[in-house]
């Protein structure tokens, strides 16, 4: 079974506001990866590659790994984007698209987002963009029509925004279940990011609509993101969830029903 390191990267940045900083890594830091990611022989495909393969189509090469940004802060356009562009990486960035207009009711409080403007020239640029939801809310405790709302209200916008379809959707926070699935299938989105026991690698075998990825946060040492350029380190999705993942959602879903959501760091 092959395996795919699909990294999950949120802010790339030296100066995040304080509920986002565990999931920011420095721009040298980020430098530091995508060395490392070359050095190991690892190949950067686009994520339409690793789709179609989970969806039976041809296989991905030997070694391939993918790059996901999600939420979509403004640094992927002063930061990111350049780099990858120097590099010739592709490369996947999701969007909440709630949190690209001005608002007082904003997702991230305090953490500059992009514009639309800036997303239409990265996706002119070649950037892949998925969408986030709306709102990044945890899907898995909302109501079905609540869900069917964020999920494919945000496809609409963004290809009201970007002039043509777009297929790629990640799960806020990593959330899903069953009849989330479901419906993020009826809004036609093609396939969904997941992130699986904390972190996995994705495979051939994996779940269109919920392949694992890696998150990179600011406390994965180079030790370990070295272990995953390496194919370790990590489990290998598919696999079934385990009790405490069940009993995890259990626990937020019993919080909502009673007006008492879990607050989860946006993610």
């Amino acid at each position: 079974m092959s395996v795919v390191p699909v990294f999950l990267y949120h802010a790339v940045s030296d100066d995040s506001p304080p509920w986002l900083a565990q999931f920011t890594v420095s721009p040298g830091t980020f430098v530091e990866h995508l060395d490392m990611i070359a050095d190991s022989g690892l190949r950067v495909i686009p994520l339409r590659r690793l789709v179609a393969a989970l969806l039976g189509g041809p296989s991905v090469p030997a070694r391939s790994a993918v790059l996901t940004f999600d939420d979509g802060y403004a640094d992927f356009a002063s930061t990111v984007a350049p780099l990858l562009a120097a590099r010739g990486l592709p490369s996947t960035l999701y969007v909440t698209t709630g949190a690209l207009r001005p608002s007082d009711t904003t997702p991230f409080p305090s953490a500059a987002t992009l514009t639309w403007a800036q997303v239409r020239e990265l996706d002119a640029a070649g950037v892949e963009i998925g969408g986030h939801t709306e709102t990044h809310p945890q899907l898995d405790t909302l109501p079905r029509t609540w869900v069917r709302d964020e999920v494919a209200g945000c496809k609409r916008r963004i290809e009201d925004e970007l002039g043509h379809p777009v297929g790629s959707f990640a799960y806020p926070h990593g959330y899903s279940s069953r009849t989330v699935r479901a419906l993020v299938r009826e809004a036609d989105w093609t396939s969904a990011a997941a992130i699986r026991a904390a972190s996995a690698f994705s495979s051939e075998r994996d779940d269109p609509l919920r392949f694992a990825r890696l998150m990179v946060r600011a406390d994965t040492g180079r030790d370990r993101f070295a272990l995953w350029t390496s194919g370790a380190g990590a489990p290998v999705a598919p696999f079934a969830e385990g009790p405490r993942t069940r009993g995890w959602r259990a626990y937020r879903r019993a919080r909502a029903a009673v007006g008492l959501p879990y607050r989860a760091i946006p993610a």
